[in-house]
This record gives structure tokens, sequence and C-alpha cells, in this order.
């Protein structure tokens, strides 16, 4: 891949542009050429005996524009950046422009943020604006993983209920993962609870723990569950600051079944959750937080906006 970065891609490329214009020129001066090739002013070549190949010169317009094309090459190639790494008089780039739009919308949105720096979860959850811009951001930022709606999907966790990994799922908690990010992992497991019969019983076990089927092999996996109980602890409600699941309750992120939790227990998952500090501004994030935080806490959010009319 270090081939492709190197500089000689850059001459090669500017090589070939300059080529190509140079090319151009030269057609444009055999083309202008007015002389005769001969005595009545044909190429010499006859179809057909008697259709005959002029030699006119081309159209002045055409020829006009011609020059203008090769005219605005110059000089765009000279302004911006197109021979290879050069970066053009003008020191233009892509990603400058990005920058200096994003700064500017930084700049027109300051005094909206301003407003909902010091207000609480509650009061920003009330406000109409605040969660327009919140659902905007999450939108363009969050939904290709946790659909529109927020509700997720397989691997993907739903963030308009009260299940929270890794903590409580209060503004805090919400704002450092969308800025810092997550990354959750269950290791391989099967070598350590034993052969494919004892991890199918402790897969039994861990369904039982939810409201799955009580069974002689699920009572037998209870005992391979030791393996499990120091991330999910021994009743198997987990752990918080572990970031690690409750199997009691009825969400599974990753299926539900006894297939899945085998698959889970035998080949582990990792999950991350890519952090969008770099994206968004710490003002964005909060206004996003408040907005995530609403979809888990609607009677509360109603109630603030009930209050706030």
């Amino acid at each position: 891949m270090s081939d492709f970065i190197s500089s000689g891609w850059a001459l090669y490329v500017s090589g070939i542009v300059i080529a190509s214009i140079a090319f151009c020129v030269f057609i444009l001066v055999v083309a202008s050429n007015r002389k005769p090739m001969a005595d009545d002013n044909t190429t010499g070549h006859v179809w057909d005996e008697s259709l005959r190949e002029m030699n006119n010169p081309l159209p002045r317009w055409w020829m006009g524009l011609f020059i203008i094309t090769i005219v605005f090459a110059a000089l765009y190639l000279a302004l911006y950046p197109g021979l290879g790494s050069t970066e053009g008089t003008l020191k233009w780039s892509s990603k400058g422009q990005w920058e200096a739009e994003q700064a500017k919308a930084a700049e027109t949105m300051k005094p909206v943020y301003a407003k909902f720096a010091a207000m609480p979860v509650e009061a920003l959850a009330a406000d109409a604006t605040a969660m327009g811009i919140g659902e905007r951001i999450f939108v363009n930022n969050c939904a290709g993983c946790h659909g529109s709606d927020a509700k997720g999907s397989k691997s993907f966790p739903n963030l308009a209920d009260k299940d929270w990994l890794g903590g409580d799922g209060g503004l805090d908690y919400i704002v450092k993962t969308i800025a810092e990010g997550r990354q959750g992992m269950m290791p391989p497991m099967g070598a350590a609870v034993g052969t494919p019969d004892e991890v199918k019983n402790l897969a039994k076990y861990v369904l039982s723990l939810s409201g799955g089927p009580q069974s002689a092999e699920s009572q037998l996996g209870k005992e391979k569950f030791a393996a499990c109980a120091a991330c999910h602890g021994a009743d198997g409600k987990g752990m918080t600051a572990m970031g690690a699941p409750n199997l009691t309750d009825k969400i599974w992120l990753h299926g539900y079944g006894e297939p899945f939790v085998i698959e889970m227990i035998n080949k582990g998952k990792t999950n991350v959750m890519p952090q969008h500090a770099t994206r968004l501004t710490p003002e964005q994030i909060r206004v996003l937080g408040a907005y995530v935080w609403s979809l888990s806490n609607k009677p509360a959010a109603k109630t603030a906006m009930l209050s706030a009319q």
C-alpha cells in the first residue's frame, strides 16, 4: 500500500496531465494549418470515385473554444491542486474548505449552545429547539448503527430502553460514552467450560435465568456458570462497572436462543462503539446526550416539557 502514497505517483500524475495539455496544443497547431495539401485544396483522398476529403481549416469558434479550454486548464492547475502533490497558489483543499465551513457553523451556533450549557438534562429534554438539534445530530451520526428510532438491532444496543451496560444511563455517562466510545469484550469461554455437552448445559442454564425452561441439563450447567460469575456475577445480574450484561432479563443484544448462547460461549464477542469527540464539539455532544437520555426517560421528559409550557 505504501507504493500508492510515495512521491513517485505524484510525478506520474503530473507527467500525464502536462503531456495531455501539450498534446492538445500540438493538435491545435496541426489543425490550424491552412496550407493546401493539393492544388484543389483537398487531402488527395478520394472515396467512391468522386467523394473527396477537403482540407478546409477548422471554424474559428471551434478554435477559440479549444484555446480557451487549454488556457483554463493551465490557470486551474496553477491556482488549484491538480499536478500530483502540488497545492496550487491559492492553497485550496477540500479539507481546508470543510474545516472553514465547520468553524463558521460553530461560530453561528455558539449563542444557541451557550444557552443550553447551563440547562439541566430535564430542561434540555423539554426544549424543542435542543431536541430538534439533538435529533438531527443523532440521525447524521448514530442512526446508521442504532436505527433512526434508536431501538437498535442485533449487536447494536437499544437506546430507548432502560438497559445500560456500563453506567446508570444518566447524562454524564451518555456524554462520556459518545465522546470517548466504548469497547465491550466477551472472551471465548468454551475451553474453560469443558466439553460441547457441558457448554450446551451451561447455555441452557443461562437461558433459564431469564425465564427459559428449567431442566436437568440446565441444573448441570449451573456449576459451570462459575466460569462466568467473575463478570456476570454469581446471580447472573451482571456488573455495570465491567459492562457485563444482566443475564436474568429478557434483553439479548446478540440474539436469543440456545444456538446464539452456545456460539457466544465458544467464540466470544467484541463490540466497539466509536468515539465521537473528534467529529462533534463538546456542546453538540451534550445536546445529543440529552436527546438520547430523553428516549429512555420519556415520562420525565414529558413532565419537564409540560412544566416548561
